[in-house]
Formats: structure tokens, sequence, C-alpha cells
């Protein structure tokens, strides 16, 4: 990998100008949407009036091929963002609160966000602590020191992958499982963090210790990037459920609701990664998700049939979780990355941008001697 370039005609002033340019034409189509929403019915006619956006959002990300700019845009804006305009098209999601201003109108519907209404407190919990401190902390922000460790480890990872040619790929998959984690918390949390501080809004979590899953059904609906379970729930499990409730019942309804879910989240998967790698898909990613949506399924049919009679102890389940999701990970998500070499264009992003930082800050040192010596 040395001596190799994986940018041949990587331009960082280039890329900086086009996500400028993407962004301010998801700003403006964004408030197109608002102001649509406000004239044209929900329904039809509005589904069709947010089509062109809906298209526009799909080809804009295309126009960036950087890993961290391009990835990020490709989340936000070709998922997240569709999604919620989907919502708002029938009037439903965060978006169609009439309450909120054009800048939390268009925070939330650009990033993984979502505004949480402040409860009315009974008169007594003011004097009365709080009777459960416990949930407080787990789900509230997490510390200034959770977050400094984890850049601290990504820096380690860094340095760490200097030496990948001596360590078992293996064990380089394991720290790029831990690498994408912490740099996808990182990038929420300071996204939460932009947010709260200009527009007021309380965040709900991102992640929830996803490490500590007791079971499929927990780590996917409780602790794994919920802003997507967030999303996918009213776009696509709550209408497959209510129409699976009329054919199967509402007992099992349930279950063609998850596996639809599953099929549309790994075919969302499968646009990102082709927005990160440009290449002809291989549909690993779409079998990885399918098939956790098969096992949580058989997750769920067996809860069913034990109705809480049985399950196994949290020692068990636990490590059980964590190595079905890593397994099915290293076998079938994780190798897409090094397909277009995640890793490499990542760390050569990295050169070009402390290269620019470098040139921007010796210019601005040889300006001001320059400016102090004519004085």
């Amino acid at each position: 990998m040395e001596g190799e370039i994986i940018y041949p005609n990587y331009s960082l002033d280039k890329e900086i100008s086009n996500f400028i340019k993407v962004w301010v034409s998801v700003i403006t189509s964004l408030s197109y949407c608002k102001f649509t929403s406000k004239i044209v019915p929900k329904g039809l006619l509005r589904f069709l009036t947010f089509i062109p956006i809906i298209c526009l959002f799909l080809y804009l990300p295309l126009n960036l091929h950087s890993m961290h700019l391009g990835g990020m845009s490709c989340f936000f804006v070709a998922w997240l963002s569709n999604f919620k305009i989907l919502l708002l098209a029938f009037d439903k999601g965060p978006l169609s609160d009439p309450t909120l201003s054009l800048p939390k109108f268009l925070a939330i519907a650009c990033f993984p966000i979502k505004k949480t209404e402040p409860k009315n407190p009974p008169p007594e919990s003011i004097t009365k602590p709080n009777p459960s401190p416990q949930i407080t902390k787990k789900l509230g922000h997490k510390s200034v020191r959770n977050y400094a460790l984890k850049g601290l480890l990504i820096a380690a990872f860094v340095q760490i992958y200097d030496y990948s040619e001596r360590i078992h790929p293996k064990v380089i998959l394991v720290i790029y499982c831990f690498h994408i984690y912490f740099m996808l918390e990182l990038m929420l949390a300071a996204v939460a963090t932009l947010a709260r501080a200009t527009l007021g809004l309380e965040l709900e979590p991102q992640f929830n210790d996803p490490f500590l899953s007791t079971s499929l059904q927990d780590f996917w609906g409780k602790r794994w990037n919920l802003m997507v379970s967030r999303t996918l729930r009213p776009t696509v499990y709550d209408p497959t459920l209510s129409i699976s409730t009329r054919i199967v019942g509402r007992k099992w309804a349930p279950l063609p609701a998850v596996f639809a879910t599953f099929v549309v989240s790994a075919l969302m998967h499968e646009l990102i990664f082709y927005y990160l790698g440009r290449k002809r898909p291989t549909w690993e990613i779409t079998w990885f998700f399918v098939l956790h949506g098969v096992c949580l399924v058989v997750e769920i049919v067996i809860k069913k049939l034990l109705k809480g009679r049985w399950q196994l102890p949290p020692v068990i389940s636990t490590p059980l979780t964590v190595v079905i999701v890593m397994g099915t990970g290293f076998w079938l998500f994780f190798p897409q990355f090094l397909r277009f070499k995640a890793d490499a264009r990542a760390f050569e992003e990295y050169a070009i941008l402390g290269a620019f930082v470098k040139d921007v800050v010796g210019g601005a040192l040889r300006s001001r001697h320059f400016n102090g010596t004519a004085v």
C-alpha cells in the first residue's frame, strides 16, 4: 500500500467546493419542502411535489468522493433526509411539527437528531429526588471524558494500522469494528452538541452501549444507531405491521414487519456503500442484513412461544450476541470496507488535510513575519 495513490485526481479545494454546493442545494430544497407542506395538502399530491427533491437527494452524493465529507453527506442526505421527507409528505414524522422554525426544520431534516418535547413534571417532583437516577444517567448525554477516551483510542488505532502487515487480518477487522463505532458516535455527538448549542434542541442518544446487548432484538432495536431505527419504524415497520395485521393477525404481524425493515435497511446500506466505493454491489451487505432479519424473526418467534418462562442469563446472552454480530460482520459487512480501500483512502485524506492545514498555518506565519519586518 505504500506509495499507492488512491485519489489520483483528488483536490481538497474541489471537494470542499462541491461539498458546499451540495449542502446549499440541500438547504434550498428542504426550504422548498417546508414551504410546500404548508400549501399542498398531505397525501399523494404532496408526495408528487416532493419526488424531484427525493431524486435530487439521491443524485447529490455522487458529486463527492471523499470518505469523510462524502460518507457523512450520503448518509444524512440520501437516507435520513429522504425518509423524513417521505414522512412529511403524509404529515408524519418530526418534520410535520408546524411550530418548527426554519433553522430547526433544516437541522432536524438534515441530521440524525430528534427534538424531544420536555414533559411537565408533577409538582411533587420539584422537591423529591429522582427515583431512578440510573435511568437518567443511562439515557443522558455521555461525559466529555467518555468521548475523549474514544478519541484517544481512534488515534491509537491509526498508529496500529501502520503495522497492519504484521497483524493477523482478523485482528485488524476487530479494530475496524471498534474504529467505525467510535467514529460514528463521535461524529453524531458533535452534530448533537452543535444543534443543542445553536438551536436549543434536546437530543436523544444515538447509541446506547451496544456491546452490552443481551439479544439481537436488544441490539438493533434499543442500542445501535437509534436514529436509523426511529426513521425506519414509521416509514417501513409501522405500515408493514398495519398490512400484516389484517393478513396474519396481531400476534404474528411483527414478523413480516421486522423482516421488511431489515430488507429496506439492507438496500439503503448497499446504496451508501456504492456512494463510498463506486463499485458494482456484491450484495454481501444485503445478505448481512437479511441474515440478521431472519435471525431476529426466529428470536421473536421463540420468545412468543416461551412467553417469558425461560431466557438465557445476561452473562451468556451478552457475549453470544456480540459474537453473532461481530462474526457475521467479519464475514459479510467489514470486508466491503477493504474492497474499496476505505482505510487507505481515509489515511490519505488525513494526509491531504494535514498538508492543507500546514500550508495555511505556514502562510499565516510567513505573512505575520513579513509584516513585522516591514514595520
